[in-house]
């Protein structure tokens, strides 16, 4: 289907693999490491990681209100007042009904960041608690360019959670007791290779988080049905039960340095009307319903706080299920 929208064109594609859509994989795994029995990879923090952290306290850790949080009393409007940086352009559902997961496919690319403190993140968030309070329970995973945490422009697998709302718990990947990794042949916190080239081979990841039925604990898979680990059911409070909200997509820190718009790329660092091989995707988005099986979501809503840096657009077909393209620049003519 090919719709136009001045002089840009938007293509929805069929998932093939003979048009240059495939999966990307850990770097490390190209060389064939293999850990000994009953151990795990760990990626290596050094001081120089601790170094670019605001303080010892801050390493790892996300800064307050990094999800799209809704208004007190609405599932469905934004948060009006983040004032924090962090901008979105996702696809979420309300809390319309209990959701025990999500999954998607994500295609991985290697965005532009202007200053190191500042990050671009392409994730699933699994969301529970007060929206408007300091008890939310938050489960992400996806992947992630992060000069100040990982020291380079590499896009790389990561995990985090808190049960309050970003302010004391939780944490990225292994960095404090948390995620509890069971996989030896995936190393969370690893770059991801290789990326998608714009007009060229596309490559992406598929993501899967689901609440395990008898103990509680929220399991993650990477790729082909690997599990990764999982987050402990006891860290949580109201993740403990189920999730109320599920979002997908991207997020940029906006820190207005010089006192204009970062340049701060977001997915492919286009916007969603150049569709497939320009702009990024995630395709065949699903929950996890309370019989632990996956379906298609029955309704989603798009969310942008400023569309003329970044900005998303939704759709349906057969082969990507529930998708969206989404992304952008960052600083341009529109957004200052």
């Amino acid at each position: 289907m090919v719709s136009r929208e001045g002089e840009e064109v938007v293509e929805e594609r069929r998932y093939n693999k003979s048009e240059g859509v495939r999966c990307a994989w850990q770097t490390w795994q190209q060389g064939g490491e293999i850990c000994p029995k009953g151990t795990i990879p760990i990626r290596r923090s050094t001081v120089d990681d601790v170094l670019r952290a605001k303080s010892l306290y801050h390493f790892g850790k996300k800064q307050c209100r990094s999800a799209f949080l809704p208004q007190s009393g609405s599932s469905d409007a934004p948060d009006a007042v983040s004032g924090n940086g962090h901008e979105h352009a996702i696809a979420y559902m309300g809390t319309s009904q209990e959701v025990y997961g999500a999954k998607a496919t994500i295609n991985v690319w290697d965005p532009s960041i202007q200053v190191v403190n500042e990050f671009s993140l392409s994730q699933i968030w699994i969301l529970s608690g007060s929206f408007d309070g300091s008890d939310l329970n938050s489960i992400e995973a996806g992947w992630q360019v992060s000069p100040e945490l990982y020291g380079d422009n590499r896009p790389r697998l990561f995990t985090y959670w808190t049960s309050d709302s970003y302010q004391k718990t939780g944490c990225y990947n292994l960095l404090c007791a948390g995620f509890v990794q069971t996989n030896s042949k995936t190393v969370i916190g690893a770059a991801i290779s290789p990326v998608s080239q714009f007009s060229g081979n596309q490559y992406d990841i598929t993501i899967l988080i689901w609440k395990d039925p008898k103990l509680g604990n929220w399991w993650m898979s990477f790729g082909d049905n690997t599990l990764a680990g999982y987050w402990p059911a006891e860290l949580f409070t109201h993740l403990t039960d189920h999730a109320t909200m599920v979002e997908w997509g991207g997020e940029v820190v906006n820190t207005e340095a010089n006192g204009e718009h970062t340049s701060t790329q977001m997915g492919s660092g286009h916007f969603a009307k150049l569709g497939f091989r320009r702009a990024s995707y995630f395709r065949n988005l699903e929950i996890v319903d309370v019989d632990n099986s996956l379906s298609s979501p029955e309704d989603i809503s798009t969310h942008a706080e400023n569309p003329n840096c970044y900005n998303i657009m939704s759709s349906f077909n057969n082969d990507w299920g529930t998708h969206f393209y989404y992304g952008g620049p960052g600083n341009n003519l529109q957004c200052q």
